[in-house]
Order: C-alpha cells, then structure tokens, then sequence
C-alpha cells in the first residue's frame, strides 16, 4: 500500500467514525472508547518473568508497589517483572508504549509456580497483535504515527536499492557509505551502511550527525552543531569480520548554509578505524520523495 493512500484512508476512516459517533451519542449517554485487551501474565517472588517487545521500550507504567519492572540491560525491546510483595493477593496491572508507538496493557495476579516466564510478543505481529495494543504519536514526529514510521523505515531497509553511490569513506578495512537520502512529512531517512573487510569486529561507539564549516582558517574554532535522531531501524549491534550492516536514521528536516557540510561520524569502541562522510547541500536537496514507496502490513 502507498503511503498516500494509507494516509487519505486513516483521514477517511476517521472523519466517518467521528460522524457515526455524534449521530449515536446522545445528551447523558456515555461514549463507548476503544477498547485494548490486555495481556494476562503470572509473576512470582524468586523468579523473573521476561517479555520481548517487538520494538524499543519508551515508556513503562505500575499499577501498584507490588510488582517491580526495568529494561533488560543492553536489550531495549525486553521487559523484566516480577513480584515486589511475597505472595500478594490482589491483581494489579501494567501499560508499556515502544518506539513504534505501540500500546500493551497488563494485567498481572501472583503465582508461587507461574506457568510461562518467557513471553515473546514479537512473534505475535498481525492482526491478532493489532487487537491487544493502540496506536500512539510521539509529539517529535509530528503528523506522522509512530508504528506508520516504523513501517516506511522497514520499507527502506528492506527494498535494498542503493540510489547514491558517490558517498563513501574507506579506510583500515573498513567501508563506510551513504546509500540514500529521503524525505516524508517534515523527515529525513538516511540510509547508511558500515562494512567490514576483515577478521576483527567493528565494535560500533556511537554514530553522530553534524553540520558544520566546509572552509575555516587555521586557529579558527570549528563551528558545527549536532542534529541528534530521532530514530535508528536497528540497535547499534557490532559488526562482524567480512560482513556489511545497514541501518536507517531519522531525522528532522534542516537546511545547510553555503559554505556547510553534513558530517555523519561512526566512532570504533577501544579502536581507532572510525570513518566520516561529508554530505554537501547540493546531495541534500535532492533527497526522494517517499509518497510512493509501498508498504506491508
């Protein structure tokens, strides 16, 4: 499905359930809101139960001081919960947003003997998932929903097709390369890619964006200002000897002055073969229109 049409179609759709709800509503009746299912899980004392999101985890909410719940270490998408009170009696629950502006609810009783402690929602992607969580928007992208972002940036990821290939930095068996620049609703997607030609992992540090001064004068101080992402498709996993990785970055629209460039700078932990790309406006306005891209559901 087009972008566009996706778009004119959620437009559409709400404008008619707006119109059947003020025909049906009537002075001292009650709005019937949307109802999400929860989730029904057993938690314990001794032992932690795990839950895998299909996305990052932003947001995480409890319903009571008897359950205690974090973010894996090192793994964004995993919640761990178990029992605060040894044995507690009454149900409680829990909500969680994730990056791709999902909503799950829980409802969560003690067990001594919980039958499950693994629970893989990321399996359960579809229509059966649809009807247990909503749809939220993040106020830093704007118009767009956040699970319609993380759709175009899996869209990006897997269509593959490099459409420029003059941006590259090369340098200790490393390869470092702009395939694309694209743009949706007020955004850009940067699609880039990080290759390794040799037998040594490329333990990735961090990936900055910055814009800064093409031409300055010996002892001038560098002018640059960071532009921080809004989203990355992937975490920042390391990458493997003779292997290539990509990843798709958003971020907000902006503009270079004459005289400026973009630096997209990925750093090597404990290593020394971090490689720079500098992009000039005259790539930059030609990013693509992504209004035409196909996504899948």
């Amino acid at each position: 499905m087009k972008i566009q049409a996706l778009k004119s179609g959620l437009i559409l759709l709400f404008l008619v359930m707006v119109t059947i709800s003020s025909a049906q509503v009537g002075p001292g009746q009650a709005v019937g809101l949307g109802r999400i299912a929860p989730y029904h899980i057993e938690v314990t004392y001794d032992k932690t139960s795990h839950i895998i999101f299909p996305s990052g985890i932003r947001y995480v909410d409890l319903g009571s001081d008897n359950i205690v719940a974090g973010k894996a270490q090192d793994a964004d998408n995993v919640l761990r919960v178990k029992a605060a009170v040894h044995g507690f009696d009454t149900e409680t629950n829990f909500s969680v947003i994730t990056e791709d502006g999902q909503f799950y609810g829980f409802d969560v009783c003690y067990s001594e003997t919980p039958q499950v402690l693994g629970h893989d929602l990321a399996k359960g992607i579809g229509k059966a998932l649809q009807s247990k969580s909503g749809t939220i928007r993040f106020e830093e992208l704007g118009a767009s929903p956040a699970s319609l972002t993380a759709l175009i940036m899996e869209a990006l990821y897997e269509k593959g097709k490099k459409a420029i290939k003059h941006i590259r930095s090369q340098g200790y068996g490393i390869g470092f390369s702009l395939r694309g620049i694209y743009i949706h609703d007020g955004k850009y997607y940067f699609d880039l890619q990080l290759e390794n030609t040799t037998n040594i992992p490329f333990t990735i540090d961090y990936i900055k964006f910055r814009v800064i001064d093409r031409k300055v004068a010996k002892r001038t101080v560098i002018q640059e200002r960071t532009l921080n992402p809004l989203r990355m498709y992937r975490p920042l996993l390391p990458i493997a000897g003779n292997t290539a990785e990509r990843n798709i970055f958003l971020l907000d629209v902006f503009t270079l002055n004459r005289g400026q460039a973009l630096e997209i700078e990925v750093a090597e932990r404990n290593g020394g073969r971090g490689q720079v790309l500098k992009i000039r406006d005259s790539d930059l306005v030609k990013a693509q229109s992504l209004d035409k891209l196909r996504i899948k559901f």
